[in-house]
C-alpha cells in the first residue's frame, strides 16, 4: 500500500503551507456536512491488531471493531485498502463501496494518511495471505491536519525526533517498543521490591538544602515564604529519616534534578530509584542488585544474556567484585595506597599522564581520579567496584579494619555506572565531621560539595540502625535493556534547547 509522499523534514515551506491548507479545507467540508470528527467522544474498540494476527483461528470470520491511525492507503476504484496502526501494531483493512455504502466510501477516499479511523468488519485472509479486516463501516475519529513523514524515510532527523517525540512514536514502531519496555521494566522493579517487603514512599522534590549527593542544584524561590529553595538532587536523606522512624525497608522511584552538563548518559532531569534496608550492609545491596537486574532482564527480555551496542553482556549472578585500588593497579600498574602521602600520589598520577589540579589532594582523591580516567570505560561485564576512599564518600560507613576506606560499591556495565551503594553511615558525630569537611571543599570552590544538613544530623541523633542503601540510574538500566545508545532515546521528552 502507498503512503503519502510528503515529509515534514524535506518539503519546502511553500509546499507545506499548501498541504496544511488542503487538509484544513477537507476538515471544513466535513464540518459543513455535519461530519465533524472532533464531535465524536468515544468509539467502542474491542480488538487489537497483534491479538487478531496471533490468534487468527479464534478471530476468523468474526466481527471486530478496531481503531488506529491510517498509515497507508491504496484506492482501487470500488475497493480500497488501508493500513491501520493501533496501540499494539499494524493491520490491513479492506474497504469496498458496496459494503460500507457509497457516501461513506466517497468520504473515505478523501481521508489522509495520519487520520484516525474506527473500522468495524470481519476478520479474513486476502488472496495474498495477509490477515485483514473486511470493513462494514468506517468512521473518521480524528483529522490529521499535518502530513506525516514519508513512509520509507520516516522521521530520521535525530534532533527533530526528540523535539517531536509524538511523531517519532507514530512513525517508528521500535521507538514505541522501547517506551513500552521502559514501563514494563519499572513495573517489574516495583513488583520485585514490593514482594521483598519494601514500602514505596514519596519525599519532597523542593528542599531548603541541596544534599544527599555531590551535585550542582537548580535553584528556585518560594514567593509565599520569600525563601530560596532547591530542586532535589537525591532522595537519600529523607529516605534514611524514614529508616530512623521505623519504616525498615523503603524505596522511591522519581525524578532528580542536577544543573550540570548533558551527554550520552546524562540529562539534567532524570529518573532514579533509591532504596534503604535496615539491618543489612553493602553486601546485602550487592545481592539485591544482582537479583533485581537479572529478574528484570529475564522477565522483560526472556534472558540474562543480552547484547548492548554490539557487545555481549551477561547479567547472570554473581557479578565480579573488585576493590577500587586493585582495579586501578590492574589497569595502570600503580598501587596508589603504597604512596606515603598525596604529593607522592600526585607524582605517580602525573607519570601516567593524569594531571591533578588540586595539589593538596589526598591519596584517596588521586586514586578516585585515576579510576575515573583509566578504569571505568574498560569495565564491560557487570563489575562491583568496592571499598572507596572515605574522602569521596561523605555518607558511607567506614570499613572497621581500615578507616581510610568505606563500605561502598558502584556497579559498572559496558563502561558506565549503573548504581551506587553504601553501608550507610549512622554515626551522627562522624556524619557532622564529614559534612564539615564537605563545607570546606565548597568554600574552596567545589560547587558540587554538600552543605551541612542539620535536620538530617538531628534524625541520626535519634538513632538509625545499621542500614544498606543503594541508588539506581533507572534511565541507564532502560538503556541497557533496550540496547539504546543515549539517554535521550529512553526519555520521552528529553531536555532540549528551544529553537529560536
Amino acid at each position: 500500500m502507498e503512503n503519502n509522499i510528503n515529509t515534514n523534514e524535506t518539503v519546502p515551506a511553500q509546499e507545506m503551507s499548501e498541504l496544511l491548507r488542503i487538509r484544513r479545507e477537507k476538515l471544513a467540508a466535513l464540518q459543513q456536512a455535519g461530519k465533524n470528527p472532533f464531535d465524536i467522544v468515544k468509539y467502542d474498540q474491542d480488538a487489537f491488531s497483534t491479538d487478531i494476527k496471533a490468534n487468527y483461528a479464534e478471530f476468523e470470520g468474526k466481527q471486530v471493531s478496531i481503531a488506529g491511525r491510517m498509515m497507508a492507503k491504496r484506492i482501487m476504484g470500488k475497493a480500497s485498502f488501508a493500513g491501520l496502526r493501533d496501540a499494539k501494531g499494524d493491520i490491513q483493512a479492506y474497504i469496498r463501496r458496496d459494503d460500507v455504502g457509497e457516501e461513506s466510501y466517497a468520504d473515505f477516499k478523501t481521508y489522509d494518511i495520519g487520520d484516525t479511523l474506527g473500522i468495524k468488519g470481519t476478520v479474513f485472509t486476502t488472496k495474498t495471505g495477509e490477515i485483514s479486516i473486511h470493513a462494514t463501516s468506517v468512521t473518521l475519529l480524528s483529522k490529521s491536519l499535518r502530513p506525516l513523514p514519508e513512509k520509507f524515510h520516516g522521521l530520521t532527523d535525530t534532533d527533530l525526533r526528540y523535539r517531536q517525540r509524538y511523531v517519532d512514536l507514530i512513525m517508528n514502531p521500535e521507538v514505541r517498543a522501547t517506551f513500552i519496555k521502559r514501563s514494563r521494566i519499572i513495573s517489574e522493579i516495583r513488583k520485585y521490591l514490593d514482594e521483598r517487603g519494601f514500602l514505596e514512599v514519596e519525599t519532597p522534590i523542593i528542599n531548603t538544602v541541596a544534599s544527599g549527593a555531590n551535585a550542582r542544584p537548580f535553584i528556585s524561590h518560594y514567593n509565599a515564604l520569600d525563601l530560596d529553595v532547591y530542586m532535589r538532587i537525591a532522595t537519600e536523606l529523607p529516605l534514611k529519616m524514614c529508616i530512623v522512624g521505623g519504616l525498615e525497608r523503603v524505596y522511591e522511584i522519581g525524578h532528580q534534578f542536577r544543573n550540570e552538563g548533558m551527554d550520552a548518559t546524562h540529562n539534567p532531569e532524570y529518573t532514579s530509584m533509591e532504596l534503604y534496608q535496615a539491618y543489612t550492609d553493602y553486601h546485602g545491596m550487592m545481592e539485591l542488585t544482582e537479583s533485581l537486574l537479572s529478574h528484570c532482564a529475564n522477565t522483560v527480555l526472556g534472558t540474562t544474556k543480552i547484547t548492548y551496542q554490539g557487545r555481549e553482556i551477561d547479567l547472570t549472578p554473581p557479578f565480579r567484585r573488585q576493590s577500587m585500588n586493585d582495579a586501578v593497579l590492574e589497569h595502570t600498574g600503580i598501587d596508589f595506597y603504597a604512596c606515603k602521602d598525596g604529593a607522592e600520589a600526585i607524582e605517580k598520577a602525573k607519570s601516567i599522564g593524569l594531571e591533578i589540579e588540586d595539589k593538596t589532594a589526598s591519596v584517596g582523591k588521586v586514586l578516585f581520579a585515576a579510576f575515573d580516567e583509566f578504569v571505568e570505560k574498560k569495565l564491560i561485564q557487570p563489575t562491583f567496584i568496592i571499598d572507596y576512599p572515605v574522602e569521596v564518600s561523605p555518607l558511607t560507613k567506614r570499613k572497621p579494619n581500615d578507616p581510610g576506606l568505606v563500605e561502598r560499591f558502584e556497579l559498572f556495565i559496558a563502561g558506565a555506572e549503573y548504581c551506587n551503594a553504601f553501608s550507610e553511615l549512622n554515626d551522627p558525630i562522624d556524619q557532622r565531621a564529614r559534612f564539615e569537611q564537605q563545607a570546606q571543599e565548597k568554600a574552596k570552590g567545589d560547587d558540587e560539595a554538600m552543605p551541612i544538613d542539620e535536620n538530617f544530623i538531628a534524625a541520626l541523633e535519634y538513632g538509625m540502625p545499621p542500614t544498606g542503601g543503594i541508588g539506581f540510574g533507572i534511565d541507564r538500566i532502560i538503556m541497557l535493556l533496550t540496547d539504546s545508545p543515549t539517554i535521550r532515546d529512553v526519555l520521552l521528552f528529553p531536555t532540549m534547547k528551544p529553537i529560536e
